[in-house]
């Protein structure tokens, strides 16, 4: 574990360019996100899936050597589930006792000095997230039965949410959002989410390339229909290609210009990202025409407006 995680005395710069190295872009929310949690403070990412916030805090974390212990906000989120409980069969033997206490991932990130990372903050119950006050204000907490546990130096809370999603979510309380830095994180650039979808997906040679570049502009497409209330991540366009080079391989179609390649490229579509994208509610249709207008864009109006006269 480097100094920098503990008090901020090592050259936070260095720990930056090596984080970096390992993050496509997001220079400025891995500065802003490496300076809040150096200064010791707990933070929450506001910003839509698939926006490398989970990358991000895995980076910074290996770079610290420190364990990211994910907990998923849900209301099955009880406090016992996040701060530990006494083992029911134990209990049963020998009473309660410190011994037979079985640490939730609360505790276990406090003692072992790690990020908790909870995605979803908003669709936890609210007593759950009380939980966290005092060990955000006071890095301890006082478990009955068992005593006060103190936080290693290099526990984190953060909080991941949504702000595109409304359903089935909770109001934070003024005491929670006081205790939280916040930092929005939004979509990367095309040229940046073309790097992710080659990176993840280890795709080369020209017929790749082209399924790499029109993936990402479908997926970023569907983030700014009118139809559409929530737009696919960059998973979608993941998905996409890789859907879209296994068809090809099926279709024996091998280069970017095969007249059968558009069609391949729109069942691609289809498969990959009918499921993410979700419709507002006044929309009279579906998403898989949603996403044939897409492919139309794309495709057709596209090449069109590109061609000589």
């Amino acid at each position: 574990m480097t100094r920098t995680a503990v008090d901020g005395s090592s050259d936070l710069a260095a720990s930056r360019d090596r984080i970096a190295s390992l993050v496509v872009g997001r220079e400025r929310e891995l500065e802003l996100t490496l300076a809040a949690v150096a200064a010791g403070r707990d933070i929450v990412l506001e910003g839509p899936p698939g926006t490398s916030k989970t990358t991000l805090l895995r980076a910074i974390t290996e770079e610290w050597g420190i364990p990211l212990m994910f907990v998923e906000g849900n209301a099955d989120l009880t406090p016992a589930k996040l701060v530990g409980h006494h083992n029911p069969a134990r209990v049963l033997r020998e009473d309660y006792s410190p011994e037979n206490f079985v640490p939730g991932p609360l505790l276990e990130a406090m003692q072992r000095g790690g990020f908790l990372y909870i995605e979803e903050f908003n669709r936890a119950p609210e007593d759950t997230l009380n939980t966290l006050l005092t060990a955000m204000a006071d890095r301890s907490i006082t478990v009955p039965r068992v005593g006060r546990i103190e936080a290693l130096p290099t526990f984190r809370v953060i909080a991941s949410m949504n702000p595109y999603d409304n359903v089935g979510t909770t109001r934070l309380s003024t005491s929670v959002h006081d205790r939280l830095n916040r930092l929005s994180v939004d979509y990367q650039s095309a040229v940046e989410e073309e790097r992710i979808v080659a990176l993840r997906t280890d795709a080369s040679g020209p017929l790749a390339e082209r399924a790499v570049t029109d993936a990402v502009a479908v997926t970023r497409a569907t983030r700014e229909h009118p139809d559409i209330r929530q737009g696919s991540s960059v998973r979608g366009a993941i998905d996409a290609t890789l859907v879209a080079l296994r068809l090809a391989t099926l279709r024996d179609v091998g280069a970017p210009d095969d007249e059968a390649y558009p069609e391949l490229f729109h069942d691609a579509m289809i498969v990959a990202l009918s499921g993410r994208i979700h419709l507002d509610e006044a929309a009279e249709t579906t998403p898989e025409a949603v996403l044939r207008e897409i492919w139309e864009d794309r495709f057709i109006l596209e090449p069109h407006k590109a061609a000589p006269g």
